[in-house]
């Protein structure tokens, strides 16, 4: 019997594989970051004006933009009285003004007959009523009081016609033609809209990132909505106290011209709630990532052994979606990007730009 022995070829070596986690990597580069303030507040007039007659009489006109919602200019003629009775009360005090001046030269004139004819008598015999310096005196007060008159009756006349006293937003209007209206009476409300003010709190942990001098720095207004737009104002003031219930200080920006009276701009309303953001400290030698990277006050990094290690950092910030981190990792660092399901420290690691992919292969089919 033949035996017959057969022998397969053997299985090549099997190459080792790299089974280490692949991870993806940035360095860290320090940076001297600009701290933004973001906060929120409510647009508000600087300030609002209850307007009242200075004059009694019966209103005769009003400006057809003297109505809620309507916007004047400064000096623009809101309504007015009727003058008739304070023209009249002019023409009286300029007569009694006249009158009261020729009085003055005639006692004048007098004066000096009697300054003349005492130069004839004693000495002994001439007194200052001789010499009419009290009847002088009489008539200079009598020519001033005349003057008081007529500038009183002329600031009547002249308060006849109401005008704004700024450019304004009217909000209400209590008068129409013909009605009667008495001195201190009410008659509409305005609000000044050369200057809209936006007072917003600032947190207790925003204010060590303030600005060391607050007053004139620029701040950016947002009114977001279907159509966002912004409009740069100046810090004018801290408000100088704590609220008591909120813990916060308030601060106060103003805009120029909030309702584009006097440019082409879209009109910031009073009322609108909008974003504020004020330019804080720049932080030096500080490094900016994503918050998704930082837990529990760690970062991990990739070592020179590619080995991944734990660092434990220092946020001094937040803002938006990143943390501000001054300490705990250095310039350059290797700061892991993606990490692996269960990360250990002393992990070894391959990165991601390092590893080379296997070439592709077509299949072939004899």
């Amino acid at each position: 019997m033949l035996a017959v022995g057969a022998s397969g070829e053997e299985d090549p070596e099997k190459a080792e594989v790299d089974t280490s986690p692949v991870v993806r990597i940035e360095h860290a580069e320090s940076m001297d970051y600009k701290v933004t303030i973001q906060s929120f507040g409510e647009v508000i007039p600087l300030e609002t004006t209850r307007l009242s007659a200075q004059v009694s009489g019966e209103v005769i006109s009003w400006n057809p933009k003297f109505i809620a919602g309507g916007l004047v200019k400064r000096g623009e003629i809101l309504f007015s009285i009727e003058k008739d009775t304070y023209e009249a009360a002019v023409l009286q005090a300029e007569a009694e003004l006249s009158q009261a001046q020729a009085a003055l030269i005639e006692e004048q004139a007098r004066a000096e007959v009697a300054k003349r004819e005492s130069k004839n008598i004693p000495a002994s015999q001439v007194s200052d009523l001789y010499l009419r310096k009290p009847q002088i005196l009489s008539a200079k007060a009598a020519v001033k009081s005349a003057e008081a008159r007529l500038k009183m009756a002329q600031r009547d006349l002249n308060n006849c016609d109401v005008a704004a006293p700024y450019n304004a937003l009217v909000i209400a209007r209590d008068i129409g033609t013909g009605e009667y209206v008495n001195r201190g009476a009410q008659v509409g409300v305005i609000n000044n809209i050369e200057t809209a003010e936006v007072r917003f709190s600032i947190a207790g942990f925003d204010t060590a990132f303030l600005p060391t001098i607050l007053a004139d720095q620029e701040a950016m207004v947002i009114n977001k909505g279907v159509k966002t737009f912004s409009r740069k104002g100046t810090i004018s003031r801290d408000i100088g106290i704590i609220d008591q219930s909120t813990r916060m200080s308030q601060i106060v920006v103003t805009i120029d011209d909030p309702y584009g009276l006097n440019a082409n701009t879209p009109a910031l309303k009073f009322g609108s709630y909008v974003e504020v953001n004020i330019e804080g400290q720049t932080l030096q030698n500080v490094y900016r990532l994503p918050q998704d990277l930082v837990t529990k006050n760690t970062v991990w990094v990739v070592d020179q052994d590619n080995k991944l290690q734990p660092r434990e950092v220092q946020v001094i910030r937040e803002e938006g979606s990143f943390f501000i981190i001054n300490s705990g990792i250095q310039h350059h660092d290797r700061i892991v990007m993606t990490l692996p399901e269960y990360p250990q420290k002393g992990m070894k690691v391959r990165i991601a730009s390092e590893v080379k992919e296997p070439p592709l292969v077509a299949n072939q089919s004899k």
